[in-house]
């Protein structure tokens, strides 16, 4: 989802050249379709109000599909392709905000009590955290947050152990995060279960691919789908790989481990740099917005809806995926 006054302003620059820096190492290079937030250019985004509002199925219902010739509604029943379609290879989802909306009543509150416990007098509000979600990587994150801010009084001074002070922060707001998922406080998005089950009923790989800490992934995936499913999908998250989102490589990681043509894959997002890690790796994206994402630029991706969703508000399904493949667009 830390001496502070003499900290130099964070740019794109200065975080890629800053060798050795976690944010800079997982940042990866700033694409023009994925700037740095605004907290770090000054200024800041106001979020979706009276154009965000919620459908039956729960999910935003300013979206949905920019790239013509398909249009997307709350039709009754699922957009659906021929049945001809070749299916795809693998079914690849984000977490955060694709599998759950978590971020502004999970990660979000899970940040800010670690925070307190910590008394490092630090707390994201709905907006700020809405900015800074614009870096991948809830360590990273915090490392470009207080780059930019300074750092609190009681972190360490060198940047070695400014690390270990940053990845104990870390492995506090994953805890306190769990016990969320755990209790099961943060109910799957609609249509989540019904897609997930349909490709493995069809034999289509599913995976998970994420940003977000593998142990809170695994949880999400774990108590809110199920043992039985949980078996069957492939996890890829947090410093699986080394440089994240917008960079491709989690996503080129998992196709490489699935053994599929990343161009078989099909990728359910809901965020700018998410889509731009999907499209770089060379595969078809649909986006289902979320709470935070709902006013972000996705003309680049092959789909938008506001959710997956579920009977009577199912929005796509499987053979829609297979059709994107085939670029056999449905009116």
């Amino acid at each position: 989802m830390a001496a502070a006054a003499s900290a130099a302003p964070v740019t794109s620059s200065s975080l890629l050249s800053r060798k050795g820096s976690s944010a800079s190492s997982a940042l990866g290079p700033i694409h023009a379709s994925s700037p740095l937030p605004r907290f770090l250019r000054g200024g800041g985004r106001r979020m979706a109000s009276s154009s965000f509002r919620s459908s039956r199925c729960g999910c935003p219902s300013a979206a949905l599909a920019f790239r013509k010739p398909f249009v997307c509604s709350s039709s009754t029943s699922p957009v659906t392709s021929p049945s001809s379609s070749p299916l795809p290879s693998a079914l690849l989802f984000d977490c955060d905000g694709v599998l759950v909306d978590t971020e502004k009543d999970g990660h979000r509150v899970s940040f800010n009590e670690t925070f307190s416990e910590r008394e490092l007098g630090v707390s994201w509000d709905v907006q700020l955290y809405g900015e800074l979600l614009k870096i991948g990587g809830g360590k990273e994150r915090m490392t470009a947050y207080f780059n930019k801010t300074g750092w609190p009084v009681k972190a360490p001074k060198t940047e070695e152990e400014r690390k270990d002070f940053i990845a104990s922060l870390h492995k506090r707001k994953t805890d306190l995060f769990m016990v969320l998922i755990e209790k099961k406080l943060l109910p799957l998005r609609p249509g989540v279960e019904r897609l997930i089950d349909e490709a493995l009923a069809k034999g289509v790989k599913v995976a998970v691919c994420s940003t977000s800490n593998e142990k809170a992934v695994s949880a999400i995936v774990s108590f809110l789908l199920g043992p039985d499913r949980a078996n069957k999908i492939a996890i890829f998250a947090g410093d699986v790989v080394p440089r994240k989102k917008p960079d491709p490589a989690i996503y080129l990681l998992a196709a490489e481990t699935l053994g599929v043509d990343p161009a078989s894959c099909v990728v359910v997002e809901d965020s700018a740099i998410g889509l731009s890690a999907a499209k770089a790796a060379g595969m078809k994206c649909i986006i289902t917005k979320s709470g935070y994402t709902a006013e972000e630029d996705f003309v680049t991706a092959d789909a938008v809806f506001d959710c997956i969703g579920d009977p009577p508000e199912a929005r796509f399904d499987l053979s829609f995926c297979a059709n994107l493949l085939q670029k056999q667009y449905v009116s």
